[in-house]
């Protein structure tokens, strides 16, 4: 079957949605953007990145503080979800606007999302400008899981916690499983 060819973009979909926590350096004022530009880098140690505008109200906050929490929403609060990414935290404090709850981190400045069912504390590691957007790197310190998703083994059971991802303009949620890893194997 022949392909149609297109010119450079960032084809590669479906990527997860997170919302990402941050603070001012005085840690008086939260702040919270909608990434979908993001993913793991490394295992050991574990490394996630985020990639930001320079524009964006976060990417000034993150740089200042060092640190920023990667919070994994589920699909029951996607509106709350797309107004983080819309509105600025310049104009508007989000977490009010969403009625969402700060909850304390454990080793870091930045407030976690109560409301998400699985929040990751973040050191910023490095900065990587690359274009329209930096990436920033962050090492990941703690993970918090609420305990109602969590599968009878201990691990996170991502079908009750319902996260979503983004395709070229669409929220989706993600769908059941088809496959383990290493079944091909046997």
């Amino acid at each position: 079957m022949p392909k149609k060819e297109f010119g450079p973009s960032e084809a590669l979909y479906p990527v997860p949605v997170v919302l990402v926590s941050c603070s001012d350096k005085t840690g008086g004022r939260a702040n919270i953007i909608t990434i979908a530009w993001c993913g793991v880098l490394c295992s050991t140690p574990p490394l996630l990145s985020v990639s930001i505008r320079k524009s964006r109200y976060s990417h000034k906050l993150i740089k200042e503080t060092g640190d920023f929490v990667v919070n994994i929403p589920s699909k029951n609060i996607l509106k709350q979800v797309d107004l983080c990414g819309v509105r600025s935290g310049k104009d508007t404090d989000k977490f009010r606007d969403c009625g969402f709850t700060e909850a304390a981190s454990s080793v870091i400045s930045s407030t976690m999302i109560k409301e998400c069912p699985v929040n990751i504390e973040c050191r910023l590691k490095d900065i990587t400008s690359l274009g329209s957007h930096d990436v920033f790197i962050g090492q990941v310190l703690k993970v918090h899981v609420d305990n109602d998703i969590l599968s009878e083994d201990g691990s996170i059971d991502y079908t009750k916690a319902a996260p979503l991802v983004y395709t070229q303009g669409s929220y989706r949620e993600v769908g059941k499983e088809i496959g383990r890893y290493g079944f091909s194997s046997k």
